[in-house]
């Protein structure tokens, strides 16, 4: 298929998508942010693929380092991110279909609850205290 050709398969305003793209309901494209690759606060050019940036705190990681430096909207490019590959996420942004809530759970525990058992130990120690 010629480069025209894939071109024309995408949505008429979409250029032609890169490895992390996806083809987005027209819902989902309104208000995301921009397409092009941006710069973030710390300096590392975001939507490029190139992970690696000097100026990235994971490169200059250190003991005294913040994890939230590395957390936030700003590491994360609104059309081009690994974590739109998923089946979850393609099921949510391109056929539309309804994130399913619930009770997050581990293979052998649910970790949203608390037990009786913590519960009991916590009032003993409030009334100790």
């Amino acid at each position: 298929m010629s480069k025209d050709q894939k071109k024309s398969t995408t949505s008429k305003d979409q250029s032609e998508l890169d490895p992390y793209e996806i083809e987005f309901l027209p819902q989902f494209e309104q208000g995301r942010g921009p397409r092009a690759p941006f710069v973030n606060e710390f300096g590392v050019t975001i939507g490029d693929h190139d992970y690696e940036s000097e100026n990235s705190p994971l490169e200059q990681w250190t003991s005294s380092t913040n994890p939230e430096d590395m957390a936030g909207d700003q590491w994360v490019h609104p059309f081009k991110d690994v974590g739109f590959q998923s089946a979850q996420n393609r099921e949510i942004f391109e056929e539309g279909v309804a994130p399913q809530g619930g009770i997050f759970t581990h293979a052998d525990k649910n970790v949203s609850s608390v037990t009786a058992e913590a519960t009991t130990s916590k009032k003993n120690d409030e009334a100790e205290a």
